[in-house]
């Protein structure tokens, strides 16, 4: 019997990074240990969402402690596009950079997809482990519909996304997917055992804080008292979409309308946006902020923005949905009317969906609802109720370490001795 088991967590994301995978990968390896657990952590150099290493990083090896957490970073091929054969190439080296590092004995080893071919390789090599660890894979996005919703790639790129993805998941002890829509997905589609498959939905990691001076913080961004401000906060990337952003403010500007658009953050295609955007006096972007400030500003906007590329449903459930809900903003959501995010949006009654890739919609939802406060505050408190019972960090992490801890003890007993269900299901 395993009491406590030891946890390796291998993904390619964890902090400083300021956004996407890493803070829920920081938070979840804290709330282990915090938990009695061991946790080592096995990922790369700071480098996203500017794709780019961070100053002070890039080392072969670099080992730190974060949060009292043994840390090991490893160097690997990175990008300056994170497109088509470049960001498999920079999975690959990650993952052949996993395969032959020395991992410790760990009893779970939990693999974070994306980076899915990293997780393929690394799941081989822990296969391949005399210790025979029990192999978790959490899955944050859907790589095959991912390539199928953004046109990334032809027929036969998805159908070898698809293989990859199958074979990887199957191979796992245990799955553990963020929205009840990805549990259907792997299970019906992908070939996934339902008994092995965990949902548990991502938190919101970041901590309460203090109301901020709403007048200081807008002040401090430019933003005046008589314009209706809407933030979009996150990577920049393909999925995205936001070059109906940056259309929804040329319109703004030729209608000479009191709204502002705000583009918060960084990603592989705000350099293309900025060009594109130039010019524009009611589009504005923001480099990313720290906690403090990054909170600042999302409650001192008015309107809170997800703006997602035509065609992309089912592929990931926005990261910063859970960051939105607890400023009490209204959410815009460009999207896929009958797709995750709506559905999320929709769950928590948290604010409007719109269709994508459509900037008149964008702009005539902007007007309406920057004139209607009480619909706004209406919007947001459903958010934070949501936010509160549905989205909280302790019982999501609470539930990860239980399901850990029966999958550890399940692999370490003799053949055919069995084990009472866990909530949920069992591995």
């Amino acid at each position: 019997m395993v009491s406590t088991p030891r946890i390796a967590i291998l993904g390619l994301n964890y902090p400083p990074e300021p956004t996407g995978i890493s803070p829920y990968l920081g938070s979840f390896a804290r709330g282990l240990r915090k938990r009695g657990l061991p946790v080592r952590v096995y990922t790369a150099h700071p480098h996203y969402p500017e794709w780019e290493f961070r100053q002070g990083y890039g080392q072969w090896t670099r080992r730190e402690d974060i949060d009292e957490i043994a840390v090991t970073r490893f160097l690997h091929y990175m990008p300056s596009k994170p497109d088509g054969i470049r960001r498999l190439l920079s999975e690959i080296t990650f993952g052949l950079r996993l395969a032959f590092a020395r991992w410790g004995k760990p009893d779970v080893v939990v693999l974070v997809s994306p980076a899915l071919f990293a997780t393929a390789i690394a799941t081989i090599r822990a296969r391949l482990s005399r210790r025979n660890p029990a192999i978790v894979v959490w899955v944050q996005d859907i790589y095959s519909l991912g390539v199928t919703e953004t046109g990334a790639g032809g027929g036969t790129v998805a159908r070898v996304m698809k293989a990859v993805e199958s074979a990887t998941l199957r191979a796992a002890t245990g799955v553990v997917v963020i929205h009840s829509r990805f549990s259907s997905y792997i299970t019906d589609t992908l070939g996934v055992d339902p008994e092995r498959v965990q949902i548990v939905r991502n938190w919101t990691h970041l901590e309460p804080a203090p109301a901020p001076d709403i007048v200081k913080v807008r002040a401090r961004h430019g933003w005046s008292a008589d314009e209706t401000v809407v933030l979009h906060a996150g990577n920049m990337g393909a999925k995205q979409g936001l070059g109906n952003v940056v259309e929804a403010a040329r319109l703004a500007d030729e209608r000479e309308l009191p709204l502002r658009f705000v583009l918060l953050g960084n990603g592989s295609r705000r350099e293309h946006l900025e060009k594109k955007g130039q010019g524009i006096q009611r589009l504005q972007f923001i480099d990313s902020l720290d906690d403090g400030g990054f909170q600042a500003a999302l409650a001192s906007a008015d309107i809170l923005l997800v703006n997602e590329k035509p065609g992309v449903s089912e592929m990931a459930v926005p990261s910063k949905l859970t960051s939105y809900f607890s400023t009490g903003r209204p959410v815009l959501a460009a999207t896929d009317a009958h797709g995750a995010t709506a559905s999320e949006v929709n769950s928590a009654q948290g604010g409007v969906i719109i269709q994508a890739g459509d900037p008149e919609a964008l702009v005539r939802e902007a007007l309406s609802l920057g004139r209607d406060s009480e619909r706004c505050r209406w919007f947001g408190g459903n958010g934070l109720r949501y936010r509160e019972d549905v989205l909280g960090e302790e019982a999501a992490i609470d539930q990860y370490a239980e399901w850990l801890r029966s999958l550890a003890e399940k692999r370490a007993r003799p053949a055919g001795a069995r084990l009472p269900d866990t909530q949920g299901g069992t591995a």
